[in-house]
C-alpha cells in the first residue's frame, strides 16, 4: 500500500491500538502471598495473645521480601544499606500489629506507607551529620527534584533564583537550603582533590600559622618598648631580632660584656613590670559616673 493510498484512507477505516495498562500485572506469587496474608491477619484478629503473635511473626517474615525492596530504593544516599533494611523490617513489624483487618483493605496498601515513612524518618532524624532545621531539610528534598525537573526543560543546571521562582520560595531560604547540601554525608578529607589524584582535600587545609603565636606578644610589648630610651631600644634589636652576643653588643654602643648583660638584665624587668601595671589598669573596673 503507498503512502498516498494510506493518507486518502478515511479515519473511522484505520484500526486503533487499543491502550495497554502499565499497571504491573500482579504475579500467582504475589496473589498467593497476599491472600495467605490476609488470612493470618484474620487469624490473628481473633486468636488469642500466644497465637496472635505467632501468626504475625508469620505475616512479617512472609512480606519481608516487601521491606527489602523498598529499602533498596533508598540505597547510596549517605546511610548504610543494612541500617536501612532494619529500619524497614521494624516498620513492617509495626504495620503488622496495627492493621486492622476489620477494614477489609489489602495489607501491603497499609505496610509500604508506613515502611516509607519510617525510611524518610529515618533520614531525617539520624542520617545527618549536621542536622539543619526541618524546613531546610524539607526545601532540600524539593530543590533535588526541581534541579533535574528544570535541567531537562532548561538544557542546563538552574540557577538558585529559577529554582526558587518554579518552587514559590524566597531566594534566601533556596539559597540556604544549598548550603546544606553537605550536612547530610560530608566530603571525607581523605578524599583526592583534583583529577591526578595526588592531594587529598586534607592537603589543602591551611595550617596554624608559625607567627600566630608572636601576634599578641608584639600587640603588647610595642607600647611599653616605645617608652624606653633610643640605647635600649637599640639593644633589644641587636640581641633578640639580629642575634647578635652580647660581646657584639658591647663593642657597639661601647660598654663592656658585662654591663650589657645587667642592662639586659634591668630592661626585661621595667618591660615586665610595665606589663603587669597596664595589665592591673585594664583589669580594674571604670570609674562610677553621675
Amino acid at each position: 500500500m503507498s503512502s498516498s493510498t494510506l493518507h486518502a484512507r478515511p479515519a473511522a477505516d484505520i484500526p486503533t491500538i487499543p491502550h495497554v495498562s502499565r499497571e504491573r500485572v500482579p504475579s500467582p506469587a504475589h496473589l498467593a502471598r497476599a491472600d495467605r496474608t490476609s488470612d493470618l491477619l484474620r487469624q490473628a484478629c481473633r486468636a488469642p495473645a500466644a497465637d496472635r503473635q505467632r501468626l504475625l511473626d508469620e505475616v512479617v517474615t512472609m512480606n519481608m521480601s516487601v521491606a527489602t525492596a523498598l529499602a533498596s530504593r533508598y540505597r547510596t544516599r549517605g546511610i548504610a544499606s543494612e541500617d536501612l533494611q532494619q529500619v524497614a523490617y521494624l516498620a513492617l513489624v509495626k504495620a503488622a500489629h496495627g492493621y486492622d483487618a476489620e477494614l477489609g483493605n489489602d495489607f501491603l496498601s497499609y505496610a509500604v506507607p508506613t515502611i516509607r515513612g519510617e525510611i524518610k524518618r529515618h533520614f531525617r532524624d539520624l542520617g545527618w551529620m549536621v542536622r539543619p532545621p526541618r524546613r531546610i531539610q524539607e526545601l532540600q528534598a524539593r530543590i533535588t527534584t526541581a534541579d533535574a525537573e528544570l535541567s531537562q526543560s532548561l538544557g542546563r543546571s538552574p540557577r538558585p533564583s529559577e529554582i526558587a521562582v518554579h518552587l514559590g520560595e524566597s531566594c534566601d531560604d533556596v539559597n540556604e537550603a544549598l548550603a546544606t547540601v553537605g550536612c547530610f554525608t560530608p566530603s571525607s578529607l581523605d578524599r583526592p582533590a583534583g583529577e591526578n589524584g595526588t592531594m587529598t582535600i586534607s592537603d589543602l587545609l591551611g595550617g596554624e600559622d608559625a607567627a600566630k603565636g608572636a601576634v599578641e606578644a608584639r600587640a603588647m610589648l610595642a607600647p611599653v618598648v616605645s617608652r624606653l630610651c633610643e640605647r635600649d631600644r637599640r639593644i633589644l634589636l641587636l640581641r633578640f631580632f639580629r642575634g647578635w652576643t652580647q660581646q657584639e653588643i658591647a663593642e657597639d654602643i661601647g660598654v663592656t660584656q658585662m654591663q650589657v648583660s645587667r642592662l639586659l638584665t634591668r630592661i626585661m624587668s621595667d618591660l615586665r613590670k610595665d606589663l603587669e601595671d597596664r595589665g592591673e589598669t585594664s583589669a580594674s573596673p571604670a570609674p562610677a559616673t553621675g
